[in-house]
């Protein structure tokens, strides 16, 4: 199978598992640009799975976040500290025993390979929803400190997942609860909640 799905980076198109795990995954990341539902859509599995809920955003270094508030796009560099943060709860979550369903924009392979130096088992989700949709919802979003206005350079820094990666890209236009269920599905995750 190929590597991505149809338009992956840019519109939604059919389910395509990139490759999916063998095991139950410790950590499941749900990744994508900014408004694609990853919060949503991760705190929900999370509720429905007994998972612990990650907000990546909520552990970017205070500089990070008046930046993306001023609208200066992040560096490789900018993200190092953020991606070395994330790694590090991972690591802290998966020695307290437990698993977790982390919101996160991954954006690009390099940083994708360094949140998979976390301790146990990643399967990425990326939530693929059409460029026009995403600035809908965004311009409709309020109350977080990414603005609109870097959804263009997000858009232009997304590399897909790769047909090596632990993976599934979902059309991320459907209801939350449909998302959830297709990662649940893909995951082998029967948790507390199952058949909800």
């Amino acid at each position: 199978m190929t590597g991505t799905m149809p338009g992956a980076g840019t519109g939604a198109g059919a389910d395509a598992h990139i490759r999916p795990p063998r095991e139950r995954p410790d950590h499941i990341v749900v990744m994508g640009v900014s408004g694609c539902g990853k919060s949503t859509v991760a705190a929900d599995l999370a509720r429905r799975t007994g998972r612990r809920f990650l907000e990546g955003d909520m552990l970017h270094p205070e500089a990070n976040r008046r930046a993306m508030a001023a609208g200066i796009a992040l560096t490789d560099a900018d993200r190092a500290p953020w991606l070395a943060a994330i790694v590090a709860e991972l690591d802290a979550r998966h020695g307290a025993g437990e698993r977790t369903a982390l919101s996160c924009s991954a954006l690009r392979r390099a940083y994708r390979d360094t949140l998979r130096g976390a301790a146990g088992r990643l399967l990425f989700i990326h939530l693929v929803v059409p460029p026009a949709e995403l600035a809908r919802r965004l311009a409709h979003r309020s109350g977080h400190f990414m603005p609109a206005g870097l959804l263009a350079s997000q858009l232009a820094a997304l590399e897909p997942l790769d047909a090596d990666e632990l993976g599934l890209a979902l059309d991320a236009t459907r209801p939350p609860a449909d998302l959830v269920a297709a990662i649940r599905r893909a995951a082998g995750e029967f948790g507390r909640n199952e058949g909800n």
